[in-house]
């Protein structure tokens, strides 16, 4: 399975490359942790200079939902619960980044958490989060795909 989306499709808020309205995160491997770098934008503020906390949950979430390709049996998740708990504000214009680690996996459940730092410095903590996945159903699977085959290619094992 890819870490990131490389079909037609790309219009995910977090991840899509094609939403001109995104925040367009590229994620990567790094030690056993799911990564990306962002900068979020003036149009993403709640209060004056601070992201809107509901777009840094967003962040969260899909890195936190990508730790199960991690797993033994790598799948695409859905989110079932989310925690975060948020330290600092959270500036735009400089640059952030996410890390997520998976914590454990039963069946199709798998739990993790992850964190939002400023790139050039992790150990400044802006927002973490904990939260519990379940894998995708073959029938959801399926729906999808009946609407957007092109993603089969993004959701195959490799």
């Amino acid at each position: 399975m890819k870490l990131n989306d490389a079909t037609d499709y790309q219009l995910c808020f977090v991840c899509g490359q094609r939403n001109p309205y995104g925040l367009q995160l590229v994620f990567r491997l790094e030690n056993n942790t799911i990564v990306a770098d962002f900068q979020p934008r003036e149009e993403h503020q709640g209060f004056p200079g601070v992201i809107h906390g509901g777009i840094v949950a967003a962040v969260l979430d899909e890195a936190l939902n990508r730790t199960s390709l991690l797993g033994k049996n790598p799948a695409w998740t859905m989110t079932g619960r989310l925690e975060v708990r948020y330290r600092r504000a959270v500036p735009y214009g400089q640059l952030l980044r996410v890390r997520a680690s998976l914590d454990s996996e039963r069946g199709r459940m798998l739990q993790a958490s992850g964190k939002v730092t400023f790139a050039n410095d992790e150990s400044v903590v802006l927002a973490e989060a904990q939260g519990t996945f379940m894998s995708l159903s073959a029938d959801m699977i399926d729906t999808i795909f009946q609407d957007y085959p092109g993603l089969k290619e993004f959701f195959e094992k490799e």
